[in-house]
């Protein structure tokens, strides 16, 4: 497990290149939620996502030797595109294994850094297995997208900064896919705070952290279908898992109307623009997912790699679907 002084580490390494994110507040928000709302605004981070801490941090921890090898990984985009922004910045060479539907604008953004391409499968399982092929034909260096502890210990940077500019807080939101995240957050955060609550928010198709967290051991999802497609992990990590039965209050559910609800929520009222995968957390709250009522809480935006296509369809559809409740009221 990893502690304290490796995500201390961690900043050290990666502060020279990585942004400090603001925090943001919404009156509304916190009416609706029925609490006080900070949300930690990582769609603002070099390469669009939280995912930039950890590969940074990975690649600032290897040797020269091991990074003139280059480096490959397999990602549904924000992992993928981190890394090549990461390499691009310390010139290192970078492939990418994505999957068959992988989106768009997260492609085109690391096609964009640099990196080199593979499509595979649908599934994590499926596009790392072939990243780690790779690699034995290469000579290339695995960089898993969650369960490293450099990964681990680069995305905590996010708890160090939340209790160095807050001080107090009772409670995190965070987003969980293979838990790298909330893993590293919930050590920052509880080993200085122990009083702050932490909690998971999981899409409900695509929910192993949940299942796994209920069972008390790793369960693999067989059939995910979300919109949030950096969420759509087949089992926690078995680094990462740890860290979440030993630190987390509990996993939370959103529907994919909650998701989309959000998304269009941040980006009318805050003019924010956040991927599903980082709204989630602000879905909880909205649809009153929360235990907690009258508290200081934190929201992770984890990150605002969205495909704007698919974005414009899901407000037609939410505006559609509050046009035919308001006439249906009216009547």
């Amino acid at each position: 497990m990893i502690k304290l002084t490796d995500v201390k580490n961690a900043m050290q390494k990666i502060s020279k290149w990585s942004h400090r994110t603001p925090l943001f507040t919404s009156q509304t928000l916190n009416e609706l939620s029925n609490n006080f709302v900070y949300l930690k605004a990582e769609n603002l981070q070099k390469s669009g996502s939280f995912k930039f801490r950890g590969a940074m941090n990975f690649l600032m921890s290897m040797s020269e030797e091991e990074r003139r090898k280059g480096v490959v990984t397999g990602s549904s985009g924000n992992h993928g595109q981190a890394l090549a922004c990461a390499g691009r910045l310390l010139g290192v060479d970078v492939t990418v294994v994505v999957p068959e539907d992988v989106s768009k604008a997260k492609l085109s953004a690391m096609l964009n850094y640099g990196a080199t391409i593979e499509r595979c499968g649908k599934t994590s399982k499926e596009r790392l297995k072939r990243a780690e092929e790779i690699c034995v034909q290469t000579g290339k260096v695995f960089v898993p997208p969650f369960d490293h502890p450099w990964i681990m210990a680069g995305q905590g940077t996010i708890g160090l900064e939340l209790v160095e500019e807050l001080g107090h807080f009772d409670a995190v939101l965070v987003p969980c896919g293979g838990c790298g995240l909330i893993s590293g957050i919930s050590v920052a955060v509880k080993e200085q705070l122990s009083n702050v609550k932490i909690y998971g928010v999981e899409p409900e198709q695509s929910n192993s952290t949940y299942l796994s967290f209920k069972a008390g051991q790793l369960v693999e999802l067989h059939k995910i279908d979300t919109i949030a497609d950096g969420l759509r992990t087949t089992s926690p990590g078995k680094l990462t898992f740890p860290l979440v039965q030993k630190y987390v209050e509990d996993i939370l559910l959103v529907t994919e109307e909650d998701i989309k609800r959000a998304v269009l929520f941040l980006l009318e009222r805050l003019k924010l623009l956040v991927e599903p995968s980082g709204a989630v957390t602000v879905a909880a709250l909205l649809a009153n997912k929360v235990p907690l009522k009258n508290k200081r809480v934190v929201a992770i935006l984890s990150g605002g790699n969205v495909d704007l296509i698919a974005l414009s369809e899901w407000i037609r559809e939410i505006k559609k679907k509050e046009g035919d409740q308001s006439e249906t009221a009216s009547h």
